[in-house]
């Protein structure tokens, strides 16, 4: 009886949380666990996930201890011992590049691997990954959003040049897809083709974005549109983002992550899991304070 009592008791708090609390103390647990299970570092926990949780929670966090030591000795990255055939080190040096950017951590270890990224940047300004996949995903990013998140770290660290480039190539992109849309927008802030699409492709039946119109709604995309419609904080834009909250609460599952966003849908993917996790927790953390503008007098 007791035991019974305490397990309700267990759910009844778990079910108090916030999906943001849920899926940061999920994160928690999964990002340290990765490197001690499999003796490597990876752009997946170590890097989107570790990413969210910078975000959440500052590098004090204990479970970002060794992602932290780790990411604070870039000349060990191209040791890491991730298996042959599924590594990407030009993905892994922009992914830990990232994750060490957003935690704030002003060392070194920053201005060195940002020299390092920036020869990997192509003559056009951008960062080319995941080529073959326009709309990208959430561990491979797709080149949109990978000149996106390595153009922060440019200005982060005062490469002009390599930043102005990178801000040339998204300012003449055509966005043919939400990822691509979603990335405009957080760049350029106003855009109204990309506009246009992002609303265009919301889904009126649960609220949430897939990756071109009449797709089915993903949280990867969902994160990236609401994010982006966060910029632009407008009656019409949060009423659309609240209900693209409403979509990923209502997808969230149990233990606090999401269901993966793979290419094609419908895939089964850990690291896709981890990094999907990762992107919808950080538009909740992003939008969970919108409120409607004042009404015009």
């Amino acid at each position: 009886m007791r035991l019974g009592v305490l397990s309700l008791f267990i759910s009844l708090a778990a079910l108090a949380q916030t999906p943001e609390k849920r899926a940061i103390a999920y994160l928690s647990v999964e990002v340290p666990r990765w490197s001690r299970e499999n003796g490597c570092f990876s752009c997946h926990n170590n890097g989107d996930a570790a990413r969210a949780l910078f975000m959440a929670k500052g590098h004090m966090h204990p479970a970002l201890a060794d992602t932290l030591d780790w990411l604070s000795r870039p000349a060990a990255w191209e040791e890491n011992k991730g298996s042959p055939a599924f590594s990407d080190k030009k993905l892994a040096r922009l992914q830990f590049a990232a994750t060490l950017t957003q935690s704030g951590w002003d060392s070194h270890a920053l201005f060195e691997v940002a020299e390092q990224v920036a020869q990997d940047q192509e003559p056009d300004g951008s960062w080319v990954v995941d080529a073959s996949n326009p709309a990208g995903s959430p561990v491979t990013w797709g080149t949109a959003l990978a000149t996106l998140i390595t153009w922060q770290m440019m200005e982060r660290t005062g490469n002009r040049e390599a930043a102005q480039k990178a801000y040339e190539w998204i300012n003449r992109l055509q966005p043919k897809n939400v990822p691509e849309a979603a990335v405009k927008l957080m760049m350029m802030s106003f855009d109204g083709a990309a506009i246009n699409l992002l609303l265009e492709a919301q889904s009126a039946r649960d609220g949430g974005w897939g990756p071109i119109r009449g797709a089915p709604s993903e949280a990867f995309d969902t994160a990236l549109a609401m994010m982006a419609l966060s910029r632009r904080r407008i009656l019409g834009n949060i009423s659309r983002i609240k209900r693209g909250r409403k979509f990923l609460i209502a997808t969230q599952l149990r233990e606090g992550g999401w269901p993966a966003t793979t290419r094609p849908t419908g895939g089964q993917s850990y690291a896709q899991h981890i990094s999907t996790t990762a992107w919808a927790l950080m538009a909740l953390m992003q939008t969970a304070n919108l409120k409607m503008p004042p009404a015009r007098r």
